[in-house]
């Protein structure tokens, strides 16, 4: 699915219309300490639930 949705973002001409350039936007992450800490956490624990799901076959 982020290889569709960048590959669209990509294929477009407008700009800052990315996953990338979204996700910073949502999070606020160039204009916030709270949003950058904010986007870590869900981040992390995000990569970390999918990372023992995968591992344990579990959740």
């Amino acid at each position: 699915m982020f290889a569709v949705a960048a590959a669209v973002a990509l294929a477009s001409k407008r700009d800052e219309d990315t996953l990338s350039e979204n996700v910073r936007r949502l999070f606020h992450t160039r204009t916030s300490k709270a949003g950058r800490a904010v986007f870590a956490v869900v981040w992390f624990r995000s990569s970390g639930w999918f990372a023992l799901h995968i591992l344990t076959e579990t959740m």
